[in-house]
């Protein structure tokens, strides 16, 4: 686990505040799973890493907004003096956790990086969504550039689309980014057509999912779809923008996912991890907005990884009609994606 209770900043966010770890971490500790984890320390990622995904005057624009004592960067993205240092521990500490993991022997395969702000909706040149650097896009990165990987895949099941991820490796093959969301929603983006350009063309799977999709249509729609792409892509490494505004209970959304359920992906990931990547996982903190079914949703998932995905979870039923909505979807998901893989 990678993560800080003082890992924080005051952004003047209703939603993307500073309880947000500090609840997650308390409730960790009460139920016994701190005591299991061997705890990283994030570090401050340099100029540099952050410039493999932002441009240098956007870089420029959220130093000066900080400086002058904060403001926004976006209508729904507040800084204060406080954010530049808390964006950089956030970026870095990602990339710590990958590193731990690339130089580690067989005794750390999995991190979870409790981080925030988050950052999937950060494009290169814009912040926005609350987040502020693209974390999961510089950790993906500096992947490719320090250790030659050629194949990483970036699993996002926030309920939001991380169109800002999409949109740094939209022409890029060595980065199969698979998105599960809401749709429609915020931001917008993410239909089934939007499949890479140039060479990274079929390299960005997108899974919009009707309002409602609980458990067992999250469950049908990643079988069905990323596992087979997923073996034949092979990846060297996989990440996970792990947001929990999917809850059933979460304020922002109207999806129906259990705190279970999202072990049960973490289950998937693992084994798909075991197979192709010698079980190099690496997940970050994306959204998610009640306290409680955050802490919860974010222990399934510790006690998914530490079971090494061999848990038995259990989770409740689902409406046939949610159901039959996410199999209409993937079916019309699989006659596009099927130009591209073997589906």
């Amino acid at each position: 686990m990678l993560g800080r209770e003082d890992l924080v900043n005051e952004s003047h966010s209703l939603f993307q505040r500073a309880e947000r770890l500090i609840w997650t971490m308390r409730k960790m500790a009460e139920n016994g799973i701190t005591e299991q984890l061997k705890q990283l320390r994030p570090e401050r990622a340099s100029r540099e890493e952050i410039e493999y995904v932002h441009a240098t005057p956007y870089v420029q624009q959220v130093e000066a907004v900080c400086k002058r004592g904060g403001g926004m960067l976006d209508l729904d993205t507040p800084v204060c003096r406080d954010t530049c240092e808390t964006a950089l521990l956030a970026a870095g500490g990602l990339i710590k956790a990958v590193d731990d993991v690339m130089h580690a022997s067989d005794s750390l395969k999995h991190v979870f990086a409790l981080i925030r702000p988050p950052g999937h909706h950060a494009t290169s040149m814009r912040g926005m969504g609350f987040c502020i650097y693209n974390n999961i896009a510089i950790a993906a990165e500096h992947l490719k550039r320090r250790y030659g990987l050629h194949r990483i895949l970036i699993v996002d099941w926030d309920v939001h689309h991380g169109n800002g991820t999409q949109q740094v490796f939209f022409e890029d093959p060595s980065v199969l980014y698979f998105s599960t969301h809401q749709h429609p929603h915020y931001p917008g983006t993410g239909w089934i057509d939007e499949v890479g350009r140039r060479e990274g063309q079929g390299f960005t799977v997108n899974v919009p999912l009707p309002a409602g999709t609980g458990d067992a249509g999250y469950l049908y729609a990643l079988n069905t779809i990323l596992v087979p792409i997923a073996r034949e892509f092979k990846p060297e490494f996989v990440l996970v923008s792990a947001g929990f505004d999917a809850h059933a209970a979460d304020p922002l959304a109207s999806m129906n996912v259990t705190s279970q359920g999202f072990g049960l992906f973490t289950d998937l990931i693992v084994e798909l991890a075991r197979k192709s990547s010698q079980g190099r996982v690496v997940m970050a903190l994306e959204g998610g907005y009640n306290l409680e079914a955050l802490a919860e949703s974010i222990i399934s998932v510790f006690k998914a990884l530490l079971a090494n995905g061999e848990g038995k979870l259990e989770t409740g039923g689902e409406p046939t009609s949610a159901i039959e909505r996410v199999r209409k979807r993937v079916e019309e998901i699989t006659v596009v994606q099927r130009e591209y893989w073997g589906l």
